[in-house]
């Protein structure tokens, strides 16, 4: 195994390309795959009302039980979901196809509902697990092969009932959520967001981008030099940008954009990817997905303002190539997470 990792890494860092080819994607698989259906070890999450719901990560979740937790869970399947559609040829393709439909069943999305529908259980995921799984429904929804779909009808009464959760929720959170972990309000919204637009979901376009301008607008100078904390693993300036890039017209967000990261716009600005020191610890091995985080975001600027802005895909690459090789280090603390995180920032630095 770690034979097969060491060349992994020599083939990322060697071959380092924006664009993502089929042996790479080929190897990306292999992380969602492998866990897709491990339960243990794992982090649930849960709150107890009482000993009577106790119970094994497969029985409380049995679609989203593998890959240490509930969230990883799910962005695992949208990487698989991803791969089969932009690499047709790719290996174990029938076995992901699989693994798929038994996790994604009608019956195993209702026992996630259920879930979610515990009274105590309403902020489960908020909102970092929701945004994933609306990011996973948009894929399926958008794939064209058969089994896609049904996949996609399976998942939509959760996808719903999370989009209710949004609607009612963001109006109540007085204070945005400016770290760097799962709770950060603007990655929590960048996906859901995405797939209001495709789904031509009107109400849940007014709220995201009714708070988004209340809880973001004002804001001015984002502390570049503070980042990064010692486990995030994402940019709080940088998906605050990333939010507001897709919900501002052109000419406002550039405006609010020269106020809110001056630095940006200086072509000789420079950023150092936040550094790791033990790929073993679950937290400090956050870092690479920090990287990924401002790599994703970067390159979404660059390709929508390459005049003003298109000095930055240099930096860009800087990061996503730091922390690639690290996707296959053969340790399960960054197994079973970051390949989707490697994926996304792909996915924005593609043409």
């Amino acid at each position: 195994m770690k034979h097969l990792v060491y060349i992994a890494l020599l083939s990322f860092s060697t071959t380092f390309s924006q664009q993502l080819n089929l042996e790479q994607a080929n190897r990306l698989s292999t992380l969602p795959l492998k866990c897709l259906q491990q339960e243990y070890p794992n982090k649930t999450g849960q709150m107890l009302a009482d000993s009577t719901e106790i119970a094994s990560p497969k029985t409380l979740h049995p679609a989203f039980y593998g890959c240490f937790d509930w969230h990883s869970s799910v962005h695992g399947h949208w990487s698989l979901v991803y791969l089969l559609k932009h690499f047709p040829k790719l290996e174990n393709r029938n076995e992901i196809i699989n693994k798929l439909k038994i996790n994604l069943s009608q019956a195993n999305i209702a026992q996630e509902i259920a879930y979610l529908n515990k009274p105590h259980e309403k902020s489960y995921e908020r909102t970092y697990g929701w945004t994933w799984l609306l990011k996973l429904q948009l894929e399926l929804e958008t794939g064209t092969e058969p089994w896609a779909k049904d996949l996609a009808t399976n998942l939509k009464p959760l996808t719903n009932l999370l989009i209710e959760r949004y609607i009612e929720f963001l109006p109540k959170l007085n204070y945005a959520l400016r770290v760097g972990t799962h709770a950060n309000t603007a990655f929590g919204l960048s996906f859901a967001w995405d797939y209001a637009l495709y789904s031509n979901n009107i109400a849940l376009q007014n709220s995201i981008k009714t708070n988004a301008l209340r809880l973001f607008k004002a804001d001015r100078d984002c502390p570049f030099d503070w980042e990064p904390s010692g486990t995030d693993f994402l940019s709080p300036c940088m998906e605050e940008i990333g939010l507001m890039q897709r919900i501002m017209p052109e000419n406002e967000f550039l405006t609010w954009l020269k106020s809110f990261a001056p630095r940006l716009f200086d072509k000789k600005y420079n950023w150092e990817p936040g550094k790791v020191s033990d790929r073993t610890d679950g937290y400090l091995v956050h870092l690479d997905g920090l990287n990924f985080s401002r790599a994703w975001n970067l390159y979404r600027l660059v390709k929508q303002f390459p005049r003003q802005l298109g000095h930055l895909k240099p930096l860009a690459n800087k990061h996503l190539q730091y922390s690639l090789g690290a996707i296959t280090d053969g340790d399960y603390m960054g197994e079973h997470w970051l390949a989707s995180f490697a994926l996304y920032a792909f996915d924005e630095a593609s043409e």
